[in-house]
């Protein structure tokens, strides 16, 4: 997938509070007391948007795993970060919607829609259990389309080849960790070069790590969309 060393941040879009920047693939979103070395957005932030320098996390509202890429907004002051905050939490005052783009193990119906329930196994744990029953404070929501189909090599143990589905799916309501890969893996349909939750990497299409991309954010009605990455074209 892409070189974090390579890709940098851009803007996407401006609004009187908050900007929507679109995330390379292999950048954290925020900082941590151990750094891989790897690029983060919020020092990008700091060094570039005054605005955003002075807030917490750099005004960041929200995070993507390393290498899902696309749409992340940051807030330009302390209550609209609040606002925002919520709204990604399930809350306040912000009309909120939001749209990936992945690819998965083929085979599911045309589009559909599933709830479950996501915890980790325990304490700093890299993976999610996904689960039909538990409480609203665990629950997810996911619905998909699926709008295309890719044939790719995977490259596995047994060499084999496969079909993909190319998904768009919408996380509706507030996220949980890694919701949409644990989730699409607890159907049978992990995304393809997800080795966490049993998907193989895709030889000939640079997947190989998650295929997942945050491809579109409409808050209060105002949509932004970002580029899709190789893999999803």
């Amino acid at each position: 997938m892409g070189d974090a060393s390579v890709a940098t941040p851009s803007v996407l879009h401006r609004d009187a509070r908050w900007i929507c920047i679109d995330k390379p693939e292999g950048w954290h979103s925020v900082d941590a007391r151990e750094s891989d070395g790897s690029p983060t957005v919020q020092s990008w932030l700091r060094e570039r948007e005054t605005s955003c320098a002075p807030l917490e996390e750099s005004g960041l509202v929200h995070r993507l795993d390393q290498w899902t890429g696309g749409c992340l907004i940051a807030a330009t002051d302390a209550d609209a970060r609040a606002s925002l905050r919520a709204a990604f939490g399930g809350g306040g005052p912000h009309a909120l919607r939001k749209w990936y783009t992945a690819l998965a193990l083929a085979g599911l119906r045309e589009e559909g829609e599933w709830t479950m329930h996501f915890a980790s196994r325990y304490a700093r744990s890299a993976k999610v259990t996904a689960s039909r029953e538990g409480d609203l404070r665990t629950r997810g929501t996911c619905r998909w389309k699926v709008i295309g189909t890719a044939r790719a090599h995977m490259g596995s143990s047994r060499e084999r080849h496969g079909e993909l589905d190319v998904l768009e799916v919408e996380l509706v309501g507030p996220g949980r960790r890694h919701q949409i890969r644990a989730g699409f893996a607890a159907l049978g349909h992990p995304l393809a070069g997800d080795s966490l939750y049993g998907g193989v990497a895709i030889d000939g299409r640079g997947v190989d790590r998650p295929a997942l991309h945050a491809t579109r954010l409409e808050v209060d009605g105002t949509a932004i969309t970002a580029p899709l990455p190789a893999w999803a074209r």
